[in-house]
């Protein structure tokens, strides 16, 4: 597990085609890998890389077809800045917001403009995704804890503070850059929750009361007795 908060900019020393599947060197630049051992995960842009190699100015990792099919990683080229944290322990600080490392799919950059000294980018995600992402709730973009300003469909508006751009690859983000993005979890959990709800054995109902308890989906009763809200 991650927080979202990028502890140090690396980049991609190499990059190495394997049956189909990719080999990665990491340069990790000031990360400190002095706690990392074999088999710890270090998010690279937002994605858990198991390191199996350490040579000493960073890491090596396999990359399997499955993630190389939901991510950017196809792209990468030695030289590319990439985003790093290491795995969250039980002492750190949960600046950000509980993050997987497991991307659910692609965006697109679509507009970037200057806000004061904040920048403003509008992303375009997935069509599957869009239903995830809420107006001043979290996503990680790339493995970065971003606060969402706005949402229209699909695409949604992030607004990015000075030292977010200092510290991230987000200061060479452009228009029609693609970003990994991984949405919050708890949206995941709640929509499966809701199928689980909606598919459930009608035993002790009539047909009617069944069709009428799937047409009333999400309701208070029902985050109630999930823990998601008080009882009033």
């Amino acid at each position: 597990m991650f927080t979202g908060i990028i502890e140090a900019l690396g980049e991609v020393a190499e990059s190495q085609q394997q049956g189909g599947d990719l080999r990665l060197r990491i340069k990790t630049g000031k990360l400190d890998l002095a706690d990392v051992k074999l088999g710890d995960s270090i998010a690279v842009n937002g994605v858990c890389l198991t390191a199996v190699e350490l040579p000493g100015d960073g890491f090596w990792a396999d990359v399997s077809r499955e993630t190389l099919a939901h991510t950017e990683f196809e792209q990468f080229r030695p030289g590319d800045p990439v985003n790093l944290e290491k795995a969250l322990t039980p002492s750190s600080r949960l600046g950000g917001h509980i993050v997987s490392g497991h991307v659910d799919g692609i965006g697109t950059i679509i507009d970037k403009r200057d806000d004061g000294r904040s920048i403003r980018f509008t992303i375009q995600a997935p069509k599957n995704l869009g239903r995830y992402i809420a107006a001043k709730g979290s996503i990680c973009v790339d493995g970065v804890s971003l606060t969402v300003n706005g949402v229209s469909g699909d695409c949604f508006e992030l607004n990015i503070v000075p030292h977010t751009l200092v510290e991230t690859l987000i200061k060479y983000y452009s228009v029609g850059r693609i970003v990994n993005l991984e949405v919050d979890l708890i949206a995941r959990y709640l929509e499966r929750m809701l199928q689980g709800q909606v598919e459930q054995s009608p035993s002790d109902s009539s047909d009617d009361n069944n069709d009428e308890n799937q047409a009333e989906g999400l309701t208070q009763a029902f985050l109630a007795q999930h823990g998601f809200t008080g009882r009033r």
